[in-house]
């Protein structure tokens, strides 16, 4: 049985959001929201990082990231 609380917003916001989540449960709709910013952030952080870096710099960055994710694995 899944356990629910509640969330005190002000009732503007919860307007905007009901709008916003259209037919979606609001579990999922701000589960959605929370992913999409986390992975906004995400692509911010690397574009930021872009900027700073040579294009050397960033294809050994790039190159090193997908050896590692290729080569780890829980033991």
């Amino acid at each position: 049985m899944r356990r629910y609380v509640t969330i005190s917003v002000p009732v503007e916001v919860k307007r905007i959001l009901e709008r916003a989540k259209g037919g979606r449960e609001r579990g999922e709709f701000l589960l959605s929201l929370y992913m999409e910013a986390k992975a906004l952030k995400g692509r911010r952080a690397f574009e930021a990082l872009r900027e700073t870096l040579s294009e050397e710099e960033l294809d050994g960055i790039l190159s090193s990231s997908e050896e590692f994710r290729r080569r780890f694995s829980l033991r």
